[in-house]
């Protein structure tokens, strides 16, 4: 049984079946409304803390979905498990590749410059202050990008590229 027909509270059970009324009354492929049911029950898995599922899921929709802004946030809820799990090269990989199909995916932008940071911050703990601070310059161009695309979203990132001088104040103003 999909998960989707598993939800037990009224409002997923309403968004299933009013979601599943638009997918048969859409004039779209057989493929696509499949590859959507995946990513559903791939976000449901997600949520639940149910990563292995969730992945089986998405990995069943990329294989479906054709359309390239659909499948690039397919990408960035694995990214999202990948990060969760500690696997951020996986993750990094995951995001970059949602970028290439969608290039103003600035939440992929801002988790890419959040695994950089923390690897700055662990690697100026270990006393390599060089490489940190390649880590933190490369957070703050993911960032930078990500505030580009939303300037009014990532208040405390841009607040940490001011306090260290990496953008000028008056850089989106």
């Amino acid at each position: 049984m999909p998960r989707s027909q598993r939800n037990d509270n009224f409002i997923d059970k309403t968004f299933t079946v009013m979601a599943d009324m638009i997918l048969k009354m859409l004039p779209t492929k057989q493929s696509a409304k499949e590859a959507f049911a995946y990513y559903r029950d791939g976000m449901s898995a997600q949520a639940d803390g149910e990563y292995a599922e969730a992945m089986e899921n998405y990995e069943e929709a990329l294989k479906l979905e054709e359309d390239p802004y659909d499948k690039s946030f397919v990408l960035y809820n694995m990214g999202l498990i990948h990060a969760s799990n500690g696997e951020h090269e996986t993750a990094l990989a995951r995001y970059e590749e949602a970028l290439e199909l969608n290039p103003r995916l600035c939440q992929a932008l801002n988790n890419m410059a959040v695994i950089y940071h923390y690897k700055g911050e662990k690697a100026e703990a270990a006393g390599d202050d060089q490489v940190a601070s390649e880590l933190f310059d490369q957070a703050a161009t993911y960032w930078m990008e990500a505030i580009r695309i939303a300037p009014n979203n990532y208040i405390e990132a841009q607040n940490w590229l001011k306090n260290t001088g990496r953008m000028k104040v008056d850089t989106f103003f």
